[in-house]
């Protein structure tokens, strides 16, 4: 069977570099917000291209930590709406309401998976505060657009950043400095993944980045000496040092990640999928390889029975959550079409060229 993720084999490279720190971590015996940390946010604040970066437990707590601030600032109060994807996972919106603020689904794109513009202007009202784009599945939304928005109707930009670790605009800027602040996940499943949780926000709002730095450790100006309400939400220690390792090499992860999906891309030839569009540039990370079909539930099966293992993201759209019944009258039939009809295929970096083949020659064989 054709694994559609095998995290085994993703770190067995590093090995013996896990090992050889998490020795050392032992041997230091400091285990919270010690120097792995501190040095993990310089490199990746570095590598996004901003100022700072600020560690978290994951990338949920990343985004609500990032609202919080901007609530403190004055910028945002509880009951203000942000405009968030229809389609992306369900904690971004979670992220939303535990800040107390409002999110406002967005209609999806169909050849793209990320916001329908049209929609986003509709939806704009004056309780609107945040545009929080997701770049779904590990293309960059088109940030341009999204950033114009923001300008003419005096918003902030959040970005959600879980699923777009390394991609490019066409001008050299990275996933994670294209908005006022983003939101990262570190999940193990990620492009940049530690082997546990873990999260971070980036930003260039130095004030922003001193709240949520507070507010990350219980909202401690100082040992013991509480400034804000804040939350226990802080970057492991050890997750940061198998972190530094990872980051060293992402790049060339995702290089072989985009190779994957230019043979699936240039491979797959069968009319009843539709496959992802793509502009072979470097804003596409491949983070998710997410094909289309009328009958996805019977391709998923037909590739079963190959011995290729797929998976659905996601099967069940936000607004028809049973945790998000405010949401479910809303309409938004794109989105209920993508989650009716998406399938990932594997595209692991450490896929090899006879499971490419044997992937491609599956898919073209399939027959409704």
């Amino acid at each position: 069977m054709i694994p559609f993720l095998d995290l085994k084999e993703i770190n067995a490279p590093y090995e013996k570099e896990l090992k050889n720190k998490f020795d050392s971590f032992l041997e230091k015996g400091w285990y919270i917000l010690g120097n792995e940390v501190t040095a993990f946010q310089k490199e990746y604040a570095a590598y996004c291209g901003t100022q700072f970066c600020i560690g978290t437990a994951n990338g949920l707590d990343a985004l609500r930590l990032i609202l919080e601030g901007y609530k403190i600032l004055g910028k945002l109060q509880v009951g203000d709406e942000v405009l968030v994807a229809s389609n992306t996972y369900i904690a971004t919106i979670i992220g939303v309401k535990q800040a107390g603020l409002i999110p406002v689904l967005v209609e999806a794109n169909l050849d793209t998976f990320n916001f329908d513009y049209s929609d986003l202007e509709q939806k704009i009202t004056l309780k609107t505060r945040v545009i929080m784009p997701t770049h779904l599945y590990g293309r960059l939304t088109d940030m341009d657009r999204v950033n114009a928005f923001a300008k003419a109707y005096n918003l902030l930009t959040v970005t959600d950043c879980a699923q777009s670790h390394g991609a490019i605009t066409a001008s050299g800027k990275r996933s994670g400095s294209l908005a006022d602040a983003s939101g990262h996940s570190f999940y193990p499943t990620k492009n940049l993944g530690a082997l546990g949780d873990a999260g971070a926000i980036t930003t260039n709002d130095k004030a922003l980045a001193e709240i949520v730095e507070k507010y990350r450790n219980y909202g401690f100006k100082e040992r013991y000496v509480a400034q804000y309400t804040g939350v226990n939400s802080r970057l492991d220690e050890l997750q940061a040092a198998f972190l530094r390792i990872k980051l060293r090499d992402l790049d060339t992860q995702n290089s072989k990640r985009i190779a994957i999906a230019k043979q699936y891309l240039e491979g797959i030839n069968n009319e009843h999928i539709i496959l992802p569009q793509w502009s072979e540039g470097k804003d596409h990370v491949w983070h998710l390889f997410v094909v289309c079909c009328a009958q996805r539930d019977a391709l998923q099966e037909h590739l079963k029975a190959n011995g290729i293992a797929t998976i659905i993201h996601y099967p069940v759209p936000p607004h028809k959550q049973e945790a998000l019944q405010e949401l479910a009258s809303m309409s938004l039939p794109v989105c209920e079409q993508l989650h009716s009809e998406v399938l990932s295929l594997p595209i692991s970096p450490s896929l090899t060229k006879t499971a490419i083949t044997q992937i491609i020659k599956a898919i073209n064989d399939f027959k409704c």
